[in-house]
């Protein structure tokens, strides 16, 4: 079993969050950048990194790294990987996607067919044929570009690791999974405190709480692209990360994990997905209105996701809900509360500046994570 490089992306902001869950897996950083983490394993890290991580999109195998300011340095580039040591006669292979950013070469669908040619320059050569079938696994390549500096990895993951397959029913205006759990996992949150999400939508901030509260691992339910690549993985390393899986399951665990929201359909679709996701015992979904809302527990948590401008059919709306957050919260002693929203003007609404505030990037949107922080309950003799 030989050392790879891998690369994990993940919201910007959220990196650090990133790191130490690869940490914790027990592999080693090499490089932590906006967006991304690079990090070292054997083939079991694969299986291992798909399965674990809560909060990358993918885990992609790095098989080149290279400058390249002309499309003949690309193709040149490109030739020189060791494709064949990756890719089987018969894999199926393709650039499914190029990012360019501050670099001379910019055009996504040129980047894609000259690497795809300088791939079958390189195979063609190295197993003596004149072309491919490619009629067996799938092995997609995905390429970034920084200041004319190519990356180049293979996708292990295929569909991004923000479906875990229990989120069938969605509402408008989702928070995606992976976004969620790094949320939760920046809090002192843990299964012994309440939680509340008084937005709760399609139910995505209680289920991931309840997943990690329980030790479920996020990917056990779903398959990966990398599972068909036998030559680089045994099955039986996928076989053994699923075993580590199930066996780090806390199944009679007991937490106050609750989700309210205001629509009926909303909540519908919130008590589907957390019984797809098998965490509907430890959720309590209720149809209210954020006013409702009150609590004679101490010490609980609201991690939310309220609406904001475009989520509101009136942005006009705006004051009155921040405004009804702050109250909500003032009338619950000794509470946290940390909330995500692209509105500029929360904190004022609210009634008050929030402890931390932190900048992180849901896709192209700017948002601000606000976080008011609680006294921490006393030990427990």
């Amino acid at each position: 079993m030989g050392k790879y490089e891998f690369i994990a992306p993940c919201h910007f902001g959220l990196e650090a969050v990133l790191k130490k869950e690869i940490l914790r897996l027990g592999y080693e950083i090499v490089k932590v950048e906006d967006g991304k983490v690079t990090f070292t394993g054997d083939s079991d890290a694969i299986c291992r990194a798909n399965i674990f991580l809560r909060t990358t999109e993918r885990i992609l195998l790095k098989v080149g790294s290279f400058k390249a300011s002309t499309f003949d340095e690309l193709f040149e580039g490109t030739k020189a990987i060791p494709w064949e040591q990756y890719i089987p006669e018969n894999g199926k292979f393709w650039v499914t996607k190029a990012t360019s950013i501050k670099s001379k070469l910019f055009s996504p669908s040129d980047i894609q067919s000259i690497m795809k040619k300088a791939m079958v320059e390189r195979m063609k050569a190295k197993y003596n044929v004149n072309w491919f079938t490619e009629d067996g696994a799938d092995f997609p390549v995905r390429v970034t570009i920084m200041k004319d500096e190519v990356v180049v990895g293979l996708d292990t993951s295929g569909d991004s690791l923000h479906k875990r397959g229990y989120r069938k029913a969605t509402v408008k205006a989702p928070i995606t999974e992976t976004l969620a759990a790094a949320l939760i996992l920046l809090t002192p949150w843990n299964r012994h405190r309440i939680l509340v999400d008084p937005f709760c939508g399609s139910g995505t901030f209680p289920i991931e709480a309840a997943m990690i509260g329980a030790n479920i691992a996020p990917g056990m339910g779903r398959s990966f692209t990398a599972e068909s690549w036998t030559h680089l993985i045994p099955k039986k390393l996928w076989y053994d990360a699923i075993d580590e899986a199930e066996s780090l399951v806390i199944r009679d665990c007991e937490m106050d994990i609750q989700g309210y929201d205001i629509s009926h359909d909303a909540i519908k679709a919130a008590m589907e997905n957390a019984r797809l996701a098998e965490v509907d015992h430890l959720i309590h979904f209720q149809q209210r209105p954020l006013k409702d809302m009150s609590h004679r527990k101490k010490y609980g948590f609201i991690i939310t996701n309220p609406p904001y401008g475009r989520r509101l059919d009136d942005p006009e709306e705006m004051p009155a809900l921040y405004r009804e957050i702050g109250d909500v919260y003032r009338s619950l002693d000794s509470w946290s509360m940390y909330l995500i929203t692209a509105y500029e003007d929360a904190q004022r609404y609210i009634g008050r500046k929030a402890d931390k505030n932190r900048k992180i990037y849901n896709g192209m949107i700017k948002t601000y994570f606000y976080q008011y922080m609680g006294p921490k309950p006393p030990k427990r003799s």
